[in-house]
């Protein structure tokens, strides 16, 4: 299976620190929003963005979550490849829980490792109903009917099968990724995911995360505006610094 992914080697030197960026369910590296949050980001490093499985112009069949952590492992691999010995990942929304838990499964192993993980808009747990678009999004991924309209309306290729065995929950991931820096971005008018969600990943991680609830933001990277991605690149390149220092 082919994966579609771009790099955009921004203003560092080369070899240094790259961002993977992990995009949410039915988006992909040319939509709009996530090209937005990459010229962001490559203003202060090296961006990689790719599509997940299913999405754009990647091969296969969406897993919405559970194998798209072997894409994001080959993303960051890539990034390696190219020379960058610091690697973070930013997620948002199913990309936050791709990142969480790729962090906890792929921190022994070298080309994968990451150096900082940052998840924005993520859940804590799977199969979560408890919002009419997550209703909604349950049933376009659960039913015949509503995978024809992810197929054809969100461009979005969804495998018909179940996951079997169900992967780790993001809070069950969130204490494997210590002692890499972890910061979990949520709005308060998410209307996906409530404030519960961040607080439990939050309190799951322990004093090994940083929680910033943003005031007024809805999901994602639609909702996350520039200035709060400039944060957030902030937060990424100071936790190098500190791991550097260190």
């Amino acid at each position: 299976m082919a994966v579609e992914a771009a790099y955009d080697p921004g203003p560092g030197p080369v070899g240094g620190p790259a961002i993977v960026l992990a995009h949410g369910f039915s988006g992909d590296l040319r939509r709009p929003h996530l090209r937005r949050a990459a010229r962001v980001f490559a203003q202060r490093t090296a961006v990689v963005t790719f599509s997940f499985r299913g999405h754009g112009g990647s091969g296969g069949h969406s897993t919405v979550g559970d194998r798209e952590v072997l894409d994001l492992a080959a993303a960051v691999e890539w990034a390696r490849s190219l020379g960058h010995t610091r690697v973070a990942t930013v997620g948002f929304s199913m990309g936050g829980s791709v990142v969480l838990r790729h962090a906890a499964s792929h921190g022994g192993r070298t080309e994968a490792r990451v150096d900082a993980v940052v998840a924005v808009s993520a859940p804590a747990r799977w199969f979560y109903r408890g919002t009419a678009p997550m209703r909604r999004l349950h049933w376009v991924v659960t039913r015949r009917a509503g995978r024809v309209v992810g197929r054809l309306g969100l461009r979005t290729r969804i495998h018909p099968r179940e996951w079997d065995p169900v992967p780790p929950s993001p809070t069950e991931s969130v204490p494997l990724i210590a002692p890499t820096p972890l910061l979990i971005v949520h709005g308060d008018r998410d209307p996906y995911f409530p404030v519960d969600h961040p607080r439990m990943l939050a309190a799951a991680a322990g004093d090994s995360a940083e929680l910033w609830l943003e005031p007024g933001m809805g999901h994602a990277e639609h909702a996350a505006d520039d200035a709060l991605l400039g944060r957030i690149a902030t937060w990424v390149t100071a936790s190098w610094t500190s791991a550097t220092a260190e």
